[in-house]
């Protein structure tokens, strides 16, 4: 990082400092449980000839335990693609208004998580309801270990609610969708033949000044051969629009490989969580009570609105404990 010229490329010095940040994520810890084991054996010596200095010791060995908890977890993240940061699309289902009220508070939960934990999120994509909410958004989420973690939220989350769309007050079902695809570093091969995309552009739609909305700026792609389909309209340009829509189907055929490898191992667990938007993995309620369940871990957490609030890395990390169990 501090030779001349590294700044030069801005993507690639980020996708460096990213990698950096990801190292150290692991190996700043993995160093302070080095030492501080070393530091538990003189404490254990002292507390010997200091019998009160038990509550310290036993004080110390549950923070060791707490960092020797997060190495494993992290340990889990060694997936191809699980330290790249993760492209997350929220689609609105069922549920009329509300579900698309549900997929923007969705959207706003993933972004204050991504706050939270100091990751950088860039919008790709947003189509608005006429009405209220969204009716689909996609973001980029940048950050150590972003997409290991995240990968598992892909699927169907589901919120029952009061609805105040409702004038009389009736309590409503919604469901929204969520997938999940790496960030894919341009020096990873992911081979597209052009002749099997179609393109088309149209005009983007919502905020985005006289510009955006009286050109032909948005472009959709269509890989033929899977059926997938990417959309990009945040950019002004029609040609950096292209660029990232390209960067989403890659992202997507990376997904599809990653989830052939899955499927060959899906001996492996009972009852695998399907990738797509055919499983509900998630309950958010907010009548009669509040609490929010994970339909596969059986994790649960009794504030909603923390939850709502990215509170969600109980449910992320008990996810990933869940999936090697299955082992």
């Amino acid at each position: 990082m501090a030779a001349a010229g590294f700044w030069d490329h801005q993507e690639t010095a980020q996708a460096a400092v990213a990698n950096l940040k990801s190292l150290k994520a692991v190996t700043a810890p993995l160093d302070e449980l080095t030492a501080a084991a070393e530091d538990l054996t003189v404490l254990l010596e002292m507390c010997q000839e200091e019998p009160e200095m038990e509550a310290e010791v036993e004080q110390e060995i549950t923070r060791l335990e707490s960092l020797c908890e997060d190495l494993k977890l992290k340990s889990m993240l060694n997936g191809p693609h699980d330290n790249s940061g993760a492209i997350l699309t929220i689609y609105a289902r069922d549920g009329g208004t509300d579900a698309n009220d549900w997929a923007e508070m969705l959207l706003r939960m993933y972004i204050q998580w991504a706050s939270q934990e100091g990751h950088q999120v860039s919008l790709l994509d947003r189509s608005d309801n006429d009405i209220a909410g969204i009716n689909n958004a996609t973001i980029c989420v940048r950050g150590a270990m972003a997409y290991g973690y995240l990968k598992g939220e892909a699927g169907i989350h589901r919120l029952v609610r009061i609805s105040p769309f409702n004038s009389e007050g009736k309590r409503q079902t919604s469901f929204a969708a969520i997938d999940i695809s790496p960030e894919i570093s341009d020096d990873i091969e992911i081979e597209i033949d052009e002749k099997d995309v179609r393109e088309d552009t149209y005009r983007a739609s919502g905020a985005g000044g006289q510009h955006v909305n009286k050109t032909d700026s948005a472009v959709r792609l269509t890989h033929e051969p899977t059926g997938i389909v990417v959309q990009c309209q945040n950019e002004r340009s029609q040609h950096k629009n292209r660029a990232s829509a390209y960067k989403m189907l890659r992202a997507r055929l990376a997904r599809v490989e990653e989830e052939k490898r899955e499927a060959e191992q899906a001996q492996k667990y009972k009852d695998k969580a399907r990738v797509g938007f055919g499983s509900q993995i998630r309950n958010y309620f907010l009548h009669p009570d509040q609490r929010v369940k994970d339909a596969r871990t059986g994790h649960s957490e009794g504030n909603f609105h923390s939850v709502l609030d990215g509170n969600i890395q109980g449910f992320l990390e008990s996810f990933l404990r869940w999936r090697i169990g299955q082992d």
